[in-house]
């Protein structure tokens, strides 16, 4: 969760405040399952092993609360939004297998046997897409696994998340009734509005107009494609999921 879908905050928010602890139910049901749907790759993982896990835009720390009873893990947490990386640092004060990653660079290679990135691609132009790409290649073991998470934003899925951000900010690039159409028939708008998260560091703020597919052909060219899995309900497929989930291996 490296960026916040575009939302206006109020002083006092969090980012759990538009997540897990977000107003409305279903969303809060959405976040949930988000997790416990990363944490399931986890399952195959030998306990009897010390486990190095990285969070790839670990957004508030949330993913890494979820999973830290899991014998035999330390946890590397990378945010480079500093006003989220706060956050992280205040919900896991008390963990202590939890590490903070200030820069990537710092990282020597193959070092994570799990490396997760979840809600980061949509908002990530391609030139930033190509460098996280190169990076997680870098850091993952040969053996290891990265679990790329991100939203469906296609199709019914686009709809139904459309009307949900019209009741909640009507006007806005994802809340637009045509850009929504053109995502509900599975040409979304090639034109995303960009913002600088940080100096030097552009993102695109709103989920709509990313398209899934486009992001699993680029991983399929650089690494095996172990899993495919679609959710809250896998046996729908990309007919009525709200994301979709990428385990990769290195490519041999």
């Amino acid at each position: 969760m490296l960026f916040v879908e575009y939302q206006v905050l109020s002083i006092n928010m969090t980012y759990a405040d538009i997540t897990i602890n977000d107003p409305n139910p279903v969303k809060r049901w959405l976040q949930q399952r988000r997790f416990s749907d990363a944490a399931s790759f986890l399952r195959s993982a030998e306990h009897n092993k010390q486990i190095h896990i990285l969070d790839f835009g670990a957004g508030d720390g949330e993913f890494i609360c979820q999973i830290y009873g899991t014998p035999s893990i330390e946890a590397y947490v990378y945010e480079p939004n500093p006003t989220l990386m706060m956050e992280a640092k205040s919900k896991l004060v008390g963990f202590d297998k939890v590490i903070f990653i200030e820069k990537l660079s710092s990282i020597k290679p193959e070092t994570f046997n799990y490396i997760f990135c979840l809600e980061v691609f949509e908002h990530l132009p391609e030139k930033e897409t190509v460098e996280a790409i190169r990076e997680i290649d870098r850091m993952l073991k040969p053996n290891g696994t990265a679990v790329i998470g991100v939203p469906h934003e296609l199709f019914l899925p686009a709809a139904f998340k459309g009307l949900f951000r019209i009741f909640r900010r009507y006007g806005d690039f994802d809340a637009t009734p045509g850009n929504i159409l053109r995502a509900t028939l599975g040409s979304p708008p090639l034109q995303r509005p960009t913002n600088e998260i940080s100096p030097g560091l552009t993102y695109h703020p709103h989920h709509l107009g990313f398209d899934y597919r486009t992001l699993e052909h680029i991983l399929q060219a650089e690494f095996q494609l172990e899993k495919k899995k679609f959710s809250p309900f896998p046996l729908l497929g990309a007919i009525l999921n709200s994301e979709v989930y990428f385990a990769l291996k290195k490519a041999t």
